[in-house]
């Protein structure tokens, strides 16, 4: 696999950000969730590490502080020498039901007309496509979906909502994502998910993780109501395919 420039730099007593070239990429991606496994398996309970776009922050699990550039050597000297290695968690595709009912795609009909497609064309885009997940943040289970088409980009709302329903689904720039919760947000909404993607009484809340994949399913209104009572229920069981590795 290429390898890319890395820049490592101190963040906090603790911590240390690993840097990846500033770029939107499925390859260095992939470069970054390689070397999460191939340092977990040398150094499974020191470092705690939190992959994004294009850096890994990495945290110390102890309390004692460490010398950044013994640090710095470990981390390049794994990164050249790195094996192929198996990822260690299994990556899924996650099918997810969307309802494009105006009532919860308050933006749909400005959006596809910003976009010169009718509704049933921007409807029918959005889920033809399966999403990457490249980060999760912003709000706890908020991911960050690339690989949307040119045809589906535009610029986040000018002048962003104070509240914006849990599951509403957006598009801005590059990306399109899901609301975990109800929160401020300036995204395009288009629609709505009744399946909830964070959930803190759960051992691991949020069921996706970076280096997934995500489509949407176009359901109707009705099926949005019987899928939110069963997802309430806990008898829903979302689809989900493996992905080669």
């Amino acid at each position: 696999m290429k390898k890319f420039p890395l820049s490592i730099k101190p963040y906090g007593e603790k911590a240390v950000l690993v840097e990846w070239p500033n770029e939107i990429q499925e390859t260095i991606l992939e470069d970054i969730l390689s070397f999460v496994d191939s340092f977990s398996k040398k150094y499974p309970s020191e470092w705690e590490l939190v992959p994004a776009y294009n850096s890994i922050t990495m945290v110390r699990s102890s309390n004692s502080g460490f010398d950044f550039d013994s640090v710095k050597s470990m981390i390049l000297e794994n990164y050249q020498h790195e094996q192929e290695v198996n990822h260690e968690k299994e990556r899924f595709l996650w099918k997810l039901p969307v309802c494009y009912d105006t009532e919860f795609g308050i933006d749909l009909i400005e959006t596809a007309e910003f976009l010169n497609l009718s509704k049933d064309e921007l409807i029918t885009q959005h889920t033809s496509h399966e999403y990457l997940v490249y980060g999760i943040g912003f709000l706890p289970g908020f991911m960050y979906l690339g690989g949307l088409p040119e045809s589906l980009q535009l610029p986040r709302r000018k002048e962003p909502r104070l509240h914006v329903n849990k599951g509403s689904v957006g598009l801005a720039g590059r990306q399109t994502g899901i609301y975990p919760q109800d929160s401020p947000g300036g995204w395009n909404i288009i629609g709505n998910c009744p399946i909830p993607i964070f959930n803190a009484a759960h051992e691991s809340p949020c069921f996706v993780n970076v280096g997934d994949k995500i489509q949407f399913q176009s359901i109707s209104r009705a099926e949005y109501d019987l899928r939110k009572i069963e997802s309430e229920i806990g008898i829903y069981h979302i689809e989900k395919l493996p992905l080669d590795a």
